[in-house]
């Protein structure tokens, strides 16, 4: 792992595969860290892709920016990374928070990305009041107030048994984020509202969600693909929001399915 000095956040990041493959950027969830693609990066590079993925602001490794968080300012974080590693262009494959800030670069900076693979996300995310409530809670309790939580949402309970020793450690990752860290992602989910935007994005768009994904259902995912006229959307039944986790060989399958059509177009 390599750390890059932004000017206001110190990222820390993994790039592994061959030198001159074209680059698939990972970008993971709230209260996560980069830890959680270890299912998918050997099957990248075995399909010929070199990885990237980097921990989001006041996650993991990286350290909590002195700026405002803001899913710009985290797409921001993003292409500052490229630029420092001379990649011109990557595939970018977000997952939830990292979906988000997929779609921000789709709209906003299509000329850096070849495809869009936005997972178990959304284009917004209310009321409010809920986002409101787990920042008190985090700001009170620490990440043990909301770590049982977030491991049912993310895993069904059978998962939870049948791929236990991955689920404790995805569990130890959310209770060593930063609650000042999560608090600031929680803020910027709270206050984006990418519906009316992204209807802007022209690349190849991969739109994928676990069929019982509580946090960002199947509807979440049909109103993206509605709106990006250039994507397509594939459900993975039985599993839910942590699903390249929970469902590594399908989500894999998915995704170098849809990549290969793009490098092959």
């Amino acid at each position: 792992m390599a750390q890059l000095t932004l000017s206001c956040v110190n990222l820390n990041y993994q790039l592994d595969g061959p030198a001159r493959a074209p680059v698939v950027m990972l970008c993971n969830s709230l209260s996560s860290n980069l830890a959680m693609w270890d299912p998918q990066v050997p099957a990248l590079i075995d399909a010929g892709f070199r990885v990237l993925r980097y921990d989001t602001r006041g996650h993991g490794a990286s350290s909590i920016a002195t700026s405002p968080t803001t899913i710009g300012a985290l797409a921001g974080d993003a292409l500052g990374l490229l630029d420092a590693l001379g990649l011109e262009r990557v595939h970018f494959c977000g997952l939830s928070l990292g979906g988000m800030t997929g779609q921000w670069l789709g709209t906003h900076y299509a000329s850096r990305l070849w495809s869009l693979s936005l997972c178990a996300t959304a284009a917004h995310m209310g009321p409010p009041e809920l986002w409101n409530q787990r920042i008190e809670a985090v700001a009170q309790g620490g990440m043990a107030a909301v770590a049982d939580a977030t491991i049912n949402r993310w895993f069904a309970a059978v998962s939870q048994q049948r791929i236990a020793t991955d689920v404790a450690r995805i569990r130890d990752g959310i209770l060593s984020t930063p609650v000042a860290g999560y608090n600031a992602c929680c803020a910027a989910i709270r206050d984006m509202d990418q519906r009316e935007s992204i209807g802007a994005i022209s690349l190849p768009t991969l739109v994928l969600v676990g069929a019982d994904d509580p946090s960002t259902p199947v509807a979440a995912a049909e109103l993206i693909h509605a709106r990006i006229r250039t994507s397509r959307l594939y459900v993975i039944p039985a599993s839910q929001h942590l699903f390249n986790v929970e469902e590594p060989v399908q989500f894999n399958a998915a995704l170098l399915d849809f990549l290969r059509d793009v490098v092959g177009s």
